[in-house]
């Protein structure tokens, strides 16, 4: 059984037991969560759209994070313009506990 979630602008699709860095909620570690945004359900036959209504995934938080540093360089010949830039994405990481769908 698996499911397709939509949080942080992007879709995971996701089984029980799963874990997987998520964009970051805001949520201590230790804590469930529940994701409302089902996008499709698959146990037996895929259900997509209105049959998936009131659908649920619940995790649990097991940590927040950070990225690894993404090195952003702009350069421009000739003018003597570069410029460096770093940047790390926060994260959370939950694990998928059980789909409800």
């Amino acid at each position: 059984m698996y499911a397709i979630i939509a949080t942080g602008g992007k879709q995971y699709k996701v089984a029980e037991g799963d874990i997987i860095n998520v964009e970051k909620l805001g949520v201590e570690a230790g804590e469930t969560v529940t994701f409302d945004q089902v996008l499709a359900v698959s146990n037996d036959g895929l259900k997509v759209g209105a049959d998936v209504a009131g659908a649920t995934v619940t995790a649990s938080v097991v940590k927040n994070g950070k990225a690894k540093k993404v090195i952003v360089y702009k350069y421009k010949r000739k003018t003597g313009y570069h410029k460096k830039n770093g940047h790390r994405q926060q994260y959370t990481q939950v694990k998928i506990e059980k789909i409800n769908g």
